[in-house]
């Protein structure tokens, strides 16, 4: 997946203007982003608040922290497993 330039409070800036009633084209303009990207934007951002921008943040990284942890354990009983098998 690809970086973006643009941060997610900035591209909640950008969907703030327009829920003030700024146009689509001018914010695109103004910008420099395609219109693809403003309603994508819009479709993934669209009426979150700051303050579960934040939330939706912290649990996509416990959820990469507990997705490692799992595959640590995997990796460890896979290991244990094939000591087991050898010995027998």
């Amino acid at each position: 997946m690809t970086r973006t330039k643009y941060t997610q409070e900035q591209i909640l800036a950008v969907l703030k203007e327009a829920e003030a009633g700024a146009s689509t084209a001018e914010l695109i303009r103004k910008h420099g982003i395609g219109q693809d990207t403003f309603y994508r934007w819009k479709r993934l951002y669209g009426g979150l608040q700051r303050e579960e921008l934040q939330r939706v943040r912290a649990l996509e990284e416990e959820n990469k922290r507990l997705k490692r942890v799992i595959a640590d354990q995997a990796l460890n009983l896979q290991l244990l497993q094939d000591k087991l098998g050898k010995r027998s």
